[in-house]
């Protein structure tokens, strides 16, 4: 065995030697250490308790680690207890929160009701008037080949039904009634919109819009029996009179046609009178002025004039008469009037 080898033997014996010995320092130092702690602990330890009284005084013996203990106890007993008061505290506040988030939402539901069955009188409306009108157009209603559409495009079985879907509430199941209603009245009013814009040309070839565009118009006398403003005698008024409280108000041709009078007539003053197709003549009488020539076509909408006081008036006023033939007829039953007299 060589020198080296030597050596290197005696500094593993060393090493090997100062490791346990400093172990054995730690390991005796650790003992010594819990050695003096248990006989710290079990230093006994004398409570008295003297009252102010001439009662007999209390004492009782204990030990350091059993008071240490009970220290602990009760420091965890009241950190316990206020934890778990303050959680109760904020459970009760999350509560009254949900609370009143439940009542909020009971209340929105109350009102989604109500809007629901507004929606669905609003429904019933339309379905009366839809049918009304497809019937008058001679178009025949879609039917559902749903079962859980309404059949026929009818509502009635929207509004008489009593069986709900089971784990679906009523308002979810009547909207998906009128869902399916309304879809399938879709085909309908389109064939409707087809026919109208078939029939385009017929609708300008009638008077069938107001004579007057204007916020202010209001109907100051209407067609028929009247008390004349004059003589307060009653008497037949031929037309329907619009006023817009002034003049220089302009004045629209109802249907397209040719001018074949403009002229001034004691009684009626400054008029106007187009021919329609159909037979159908229109009378703008009392202008201030107007803006068309005998012999002129016009189309439905275009200015003819304004509003004026002229002839036998009592205000600026528009006299607008519809004749077919040789007949005078109400105005109103080509135009959608509805007007404050």
């Amino acid at each position: 065995m060589s020198k080296t080898q030597k050596n290197m033997k005696k500094l593993e014996k060393r090493v090997a030697s100062n490791v346990s010995h400093g172990l054995g320092s730690v390991f005796h130092f650790i003992g010594h250490f819990f050695v003096r702690l248990f006989k710290f602990l079990d230093n006994k330890l004398t409570i008295m308790i003297v009252p102010h009284s001439q009662n007999k005084v209390i004492n009782f013996q204990t030990n350091v680690f059993a008071l240490v203990l009970g220290v602990l106890l009760t420091i965890g007993i009241l950190a316990s207890f206020l934890y778990f008061n303050k959680h109760s505290v904020t459970s009760k506040m999350e509560i009254a929160n949900l609370t009143e988030q439940n009542r909020s939402t009971l209340a929105s539901l109350d009102e989604l009701r109500d809007e629901n069955a507004n929606l669905f009188q609003a429904a019933k409306h339309f379905q009366t008037s839809l049918s009304q009108s497809l019937s008058l157009l001679g178009i025949s209603q879609v039917e559902s080949n749903s079962n859980s559409s309404i059949s026929n495009s009818d509502l009635s079985s929207l509004f008489s039904s009593t069986e709900i879907t089971n784990g679906t509430t009523k308002e979810i199941s009547d909207i998906r009634e009128l869902t399916s209603y309304l879809e399938n009245a879709v085909e309908p009013i389109e064939q409707v919109g087809k026919m109208l814009k078939t029939q385009q040309n017929l609708f300008t070839e009638i008077p069938s819009i107001n004579p007057v565009k204007n916020p202010n118009v209001h109907i100051s006398m209407q067609f028929g029996p009247n008390v004349h403003p004059l003589n307060g005698n009653w008497y037949i008024h031929k037309g329907i009179d619009f006023s817009t409280w002034r003049s220089g108000d302009p004045i629209m041709a109802t249907a397209s046609g040719q001018v074949v009078n403009v002229s001034y007539d004691n009684s009626f003053g400054n008029q106007v009178i187009i021919k329609h197709n159909h037979g159908i003549y229109t009378r703008y009488a009392h202008l201030q002025s107007h803006r068309v020539t005998k012999g002129q076509y016009v189309e439905q909408g275009d200015i003819i004039g304004t509003i004026g006081n002229t002839g036998i008036s009592t205000g600026p006023h528009l006299h607008y008469e519809v004749h077919i033939g040789s007949d005078v007829v109400d105005p109103a039953k080509y135009i959608n009037i509805n007007l404050t007299k």
